[in-house]
């Protein structure tokens, strides 16, 4: 029962993790398309909200229901899908954490043209540029996890 209530505690999480990321993703990139400051300094404002509660919160209880549910089921961290899976998700930690930031900054930069009546400054759309770039490394890795998760292959990785 209990390895049952970690299993569904961990999909969850990684449910929360995929679907929060990919709904940002969308968002922000539809609200940078209007290129109105006003726009996207509500819509990146709710993006942090968002990343906050669901995102992080996640992002902290998937490896603790993770090593749970491995303890409860037997397995091995060492096991190659699951080494592998961990190595993929600290790829997704280290783009993902600059993304915060950036997500932060395109807010501010954003709330500060909307209140001033100006355009979007340069260092917006170079940040904004990054923000997408970072996006596609951690989109698939992820995906590279829920793979994983989903089809425990045999992997010798030692």
């Amino acid at each position: 029962m209990l390895a049952e209530l970690l299993l569904l505690a961990h999909v969850i999480g990684a449910t929360v993790l995929f679907g929060t990321g990919a709904g940002i993703a969308f968002f922000m990139v539809m609200a940078h398309r209007t290129r109105d400051p006003i726009v996207i300094a509500h819509v990146a404002a709710t993006v942090v909200i968002a990343d906050t509660v669901f995102t992080a919160t996640a992002a902290i209880l998937q490896p603790v229901t993770g090593y749970l549910l491995a303890r409860s089921i037997g397995w091995d961290l060492w096991e190659g899908w699951i080494a592998l899976s961990l190595l993929l998700y600290v790829v997704t930690g280290l783009f993902w954490l600059p993304v915060v930031w950036i997500q932060i900054r395109l807010r501010d930069l954003a709330r500060a043209a909307a209140s001033s009546g100006q355009a979007l400054p340069l260092a917006y759309t170079s940040l904004y540029r990054i923000w997408f770039a970072c996006g596609f490394p951690a989109f698939f890795a992820v995906l590279g996890i829920l793979w994983l998760m989903l089809t425990k292959p045999s992997i010798a990785l030692f």
